[in-house]
């Protein structure tokens, strides 16, 4: 079995807890998540199955969406409504004061990873040395919010906020952040991940979906196929003659392609099929100087 279930991650779950019944589900070992969705917060996780395992960064390179509400007046220790409550300020709801301070995030800036997150220092997870009562200095890490909308004003103390925004940004974070420009701290209420890369909500299936589609022997009609994860992708079918080639990772040069769709310009990742309109990998387009040929490089073979 190969390809992407898009679940929806219950609360209560870990990203980890929902690899391990998919893993018991489907009787295959070979499954993986496509980045941590904290416990507390629901929403679609894409999870690969066989060969789509290796596709996993591929995914967790694409935009992410969601929806939060943000609490003001409260900090806690762990930017949620999970962690402890460090400070309590009394503040007045201004909705023009929060449409300014949410606004300021839109673009790039430094994000500073929570002590309570997987991020790795030393060979230790943040989360670990924060149980053991340390914090420690965190090196910030450039983000970008693509969008961001309030959704609706939920007066005396919340609001709610959709946010496209790029990997490895911490949703808690943008809303402790959004507190501390409005004066009165803030912490995140609650989570909903409404899309990651080409996977949306409308498309999620629930676990115990899933249980029922396995015990029925349907589950193929939510496996998504491998080509789902890898959004903008030129595609090129090689002659059957270079197939055997492409299959052993060799390059392929221009006068074997059998048909070319989408951006297949030197410096663009593409999909690579051969004669028989099978997905072997990825590729690098390349031009190369020595002469002026084109031609594609092996970046990842999905065999």
């Amino acid at each position: 079995m190969d390809g992407i279930f898009n679940i929806y991650k219950e609360k209560g779950f870990t990203s980890h807890d929902v690899v391990a019944v998919v893993r018991k589900v489907i009787q295959q070992k070979k499954v993986g998540h496509t980045g941590t969705l904290d416990p507390d917060a629901e929403g679609v996780l894409p999870i690969c199955v066989g060969r789509a395992t290796r596709l996993s960064e591929e995914i967790m390179e694409g935009k992410k969406q969601y929806r939060a509400v943000v609490a003001l007046g409260v900090t806690t220790t762990t930017e949620d409504a999970s962690g402890e409550i460090i400070e309590k300020k009394e503040f007045e709801f201004d909705s023009e004061k929060i449409k300014e301070a949410v606004h300021g995030f839109i673009g790039s800036y430094e994000q500073i990873p929570p002590m309570y997150s997987a991020v790795k220092v030393n060979g230790k997870k943040l989360y670990e040395l924060a149980r053991e009562g340390k914090e420690i200095e965190r090196k910030a890490r450039k983000i970008t919010v693509f969008d961001i909308k309030i959704t609706k004003m939920l007066p005396p103390d919340r609001f709610e906020i959709d946010i496209v925004c790029s990997k490895g940004t911490y949703v808690r974070t943008l809303c402790a952040d959004i507190g501390k420009k409005l004066g009165c701290g803030a912490y995140m209420a609650s989570l909903l991940r409404t899309a990651s890369g080409r996977f949306s909500l409308d498309t999620a299936v629930s676990l115990e979906t899933l249980k029922g589609l396995a015990q029925t022997h349907q589950l193929q009609r939510v496996l998504l196929p491998l080509e789902n994860a890898l959004e903008g992708y030129g595609r090129i079918v090689v002659a059957k003659k270079a197939s055997k080639l492409l299959h052993n990772g060799g390059k392929i040069y221009e006068y074997f392609f059998l048909e070319k769709t989408g951006d297949v310009s030197p410096g663009k990742k593409v999909l690579g099929y051969d004669s028989s309109q099978a997905l072997v990998g990825i590729y690098q387009m390349v031009k190369e100087e020595q002469n002026n040929r084109l031609c594609m490089k092996p970046l990842k073979i999905l065999l």
